[in-house]
């Protein structure tokens, strides 16, 4: 999707944010779909035995300072959270993969207590040290394998290299001044495996950046006397992501990824949604004007496309012909049990009411449409396979499904001063607004996020058993 204008940002991020209308939250047999073991079997036979091209698409840019902001804080700003953060932090400290990394003095002076915190930090984060605090999150060590030291890109290649047998290909996007360290990490477990696979990578398009203001109005200057921009969120990656000619496309989070002795669930995981996405679509091709209305109320007992049989029958010859050549997704979802972030929902826009994933940043945070978003069940972990091709097998064009009134108003800070900006459509909110979509059950064992540091002492990602 194309940025806006300077003077259209602003009189949109001045403007309140548009906000979403819920009709529901999507439950059990509601909206999301759980499937037996017998019938999960039976997809990811339908997966297996398909012959079309598969590729991952990861999200990757994001900075993996965020990681160790409790270690900052503590030593800036020290207090009881950061202070418990930071004793868990150094007390588990070998059970870091990147532990590993530290020379033989830094490590029996670890083992001693006898570091001074200050200094250890900085190597941990500073370029003359390990540099973790300037490198993209998926370039941190997160895994022990063997003798091996695994960073979140390798270990999403060899993972995602088991989810079928022939070629899988990869997309990641990236920070592009890491590029060749990423390439050189991906390339080497490959070299390792004797494996092959395609690997692309791009970054967001600079050109999609917002314009950022002061609580005026004004265009914020920044050091260099120019308009000061930010990334416009991960919504700017569908054009990333409508660059990929392939028949199935997965979707995760470059954080996302469990140790690989746990990861036989994960890749089932990918294994069923894909094939819940090759049966339907197979189902959908067999659809025609005559027998229209009878197989679509079939498949809606199925699968929950639409929030009624009526409005099934009130579809017209055109709007069929829309439907059925809409982008489709198959999304995972898992129980809700509070975590941050979206979940899936009936959305009223109107004229229909159609299956969204829905951040609470949407949401008016008062009344009814509040206490709506609070009963929702489920959560989006980001597990989700894709088909980007009409009915034909025509490539779609996926800026054509997004709902461009669907965007955020950020409020950050800069220099200390309050700014705001706009946000696109996430990715996969009102980036795909308007895809054909299926919410299935899948088990929260497979989202296993690392947002901090100390996420990476959870057991999914440790080596099971402490075994080898």
């Amino acid at each position: 999707m194309r940025n806006l204008s300077l003077e259209k940002q602003r009189e949109l991020v001045f403007k309140e944010q548009p906000a979403l209308t819920l009709k529901n939250a999507c439950k059990l047999n509601n909206g999301v779909v759980k499937h037996t073991n017998f019938e999960k079997k039976f997809y990811i036979t339908q997966f297996l035995e398909n012959k079309n091209t598969t590729s991952f698409f990861i999200p990757a840019s994001g900075s993996g300072s965020r990681m160790f902001q409790f270690l900052y804080d503590f030593l800036n700003e020290p207090n009881e959270e950061n202070r418990g953060k930071t004793e868990r932090f150094l007390n588990s400290i070998e059970e870091f993969a990147f532990f590993d990394l530290f020379p033989i003095e830094l490590k029996n002076k670890v083992r001693k207590y006898d570091i001074e915190l200050e200094k250890f930090v900085s190597y941990l984060l500073n370029e003359q040290g390990l540099g973790f605090g300037y490198l993209p999150k998926g370039l941190i060590p997160f895994h022990k394998s063997g003798s091996f030291i695994l960073n979140a890109f390798q270990e999403h290649l060899l993972q995602g290299m088991k989810v079928r047998e022939d070629a899988v290909n990869f997309h990641f996007t990236i920070n592009k001044k890491f590029e060749k360290r990423i390439i050189k990490s991906l390339l080497g477990v490959l070299e390792l495996t004797g494996k092959s696979a395609d690997i692309n990578t791009s970054e967001q398009d600079p050109d999609t950046n917002s314009y950022a203001f002061d609580e005026k109005g004004e265009t914020v200057i920044d050091e260099s006397g120019k308009p000061l921009t930010r990334p416009s969120g991960h919504g700017a990656l569908l054009k990333n992501l409508n660059q990929i000619d392939s028949d199935i496309i997965f979707i995760k989070n470059i954080d996302n990824v469990q140790h690989s002795s746990y990861s036989k669930n994960a890749k089932e995981i990918n294994q069923y949604i894909g094939g819940v996405l090759v049966q339907l679509r197979k189902e959908l091709q067999k659809i025609n004007s005559e027998n229209a209305v009878e197989k679509l109320k079939a498949l809606n007992d199925r699968y929950n496309l639409f929030h009624s049989n009526e409005e099934i029958e009130a579809l017209t010859n055109s709007e069929l012909t829309t439907f059925l050549n809409q982008p489709i997704r198959v999304c995972g979802m898992v129980k809700n049990e509070g975590q941050p972030g979206g979940g899936p929902f009936w959305v009223d826009n109107g004229k229909r009411i159609t299956k969204q994933i829905v951040e609470k940043a949407q949401i008016q945070m008062r009344g009814e449409q509040y206490r709506l978003m609070v009963q929702s069940q489920y959560f989006n972990p980001v597990v989700m396979a894709l088909s980007p091709q009409d009915m034909n097998g025509k490539k779609i064009n996926l800026e054509e499904y997004a709902d461009s009134s669907k965007y955020f108003i950020v409020n950050k800070k800069y220099q200390g001063k309050s700014i705001k900006f706009y946000e696109q459509p996430g990715l996969w909110n009102g980036g795909m607004a308007n895809w054909t979509t299926v919410f299935v059950e899948i088990p929260s064992e497979v989202f296993t996020p690392v947002k901090t540091v100390l996420d990476l002492l959870d057991k999914k990602h440790q080596v099971e058993n402490n075994g080898y």
